[in-house]
Formats: structure tokens, C-alpha cells, sequence
């Protein structure tokens, strides 16, 4: 058996998600892009059910996988604030560092849905709670 190409592509596919972040968020740096990709991924994360997650997790590329469940201690999770509250939640990831754009889950969402198979994210999306749906919604 050969190594996916999901791996052995990994840093090319990660630099191009990065590319259609930055240009979607209108950011500077790959840097700031990538604090607020994570940001946004594990505020998703602290809302579901461990199974929930690692299903999402399943359909994202490998290093935005790698970054979904990095530092992760699982815990029960906390049920879904309003949209306001979300984007308050990600611009308080790493607060004096956050230069996440007001519409950061919107941003992540854009850039996400360019670089998954779509098939494979609306079916896993609906598995998921109404909130979890709503949450990658552009």
C-alpha cells in the first residue's frame, strides 16, 4: 500500500489553504492566518461530543487536522452560544496575540469548504447538532 497523498501532499495543500485564508481574510501574515484557523477550530471543538469531533476532524487536510485536535484534552463540552458569543470565544484565544478578523468563522468556513470534499463535510455536518451546522455556515 502506498502513502496517501493526503500526507505525502500535505505541506503543498497546507500552504494553499493558507494562501486562500489569507487572501479570503484580507490578513497580512500566514502567521496571523494561522492563529486564527486555530482559534476557530478548537472554539468548534470545545462544542461538541469527542465523537462528534473526530468525525469533523476525519474530512479536514492533514495539518488542519493536526491543528483541530493539537493540545486537546477532552472534556464535556459546553452547548453553542449565539454567533456573537462564538466570535467573542475565538478573538479571546490567545488575546493579546489575536488578530482574528471580525468575521474569522466565516472566513475559516470559506476557506474550508474550498479545501474539503464538500460531499463528505455536508454529511458529516449533518450528523451533527443544528449548532454545530449553523457554525460553518458563510
Amino acid at each position: 500500500m502506498t502513502v496517501p497523498q493526503e500526507y505525502t501532499q500535505a505541506s503543498r495543500q497546507f500552504e494553499a489553504f493558507m494562501a486562500d485564508l489569507k487572501a479570503i481574510s484580507l490578513l497580512a501574515t500566514h502567521n496571523q492566518c494561522y492563529h486564527m484557523l486555530r482559534a476557530v477550530l478548537h472554539v468548534f471543538r470545545a462544542h461538541l461530543e469527542v465523537a462528534d469531533a473526530l468525525r469533523f476532524a476525519d474530512i479536514l487536510p492533514a495539518v488542519v487536522r493536526a491543528i483541530f485536535v493539537e493540545e486537546w484534552t477532552p472534556a464535556p463540552p459546553t452547548p453553542f452560544p449565539d454567533r456573537v458569543a462564538l466570535q467573542a470565544e475565538v478573538m479571546a484565544q490567545r488575546r493579546h496575540h489575536n488578530v482574528s478578523t471580525e468575521t474569522a468563522i466565516a472566513d475559516v468556513a470559506a476557506a474550508l469548504r474550498r479545501h474539503v470534499d464538500r460531499k463528505a463535510m455536508e454529511r458529516v455536518l449533518s450528523s451533527l447538532p443544528q449548532e454545530a451546522q449553523q457554525f460553518w455556515m458563510e
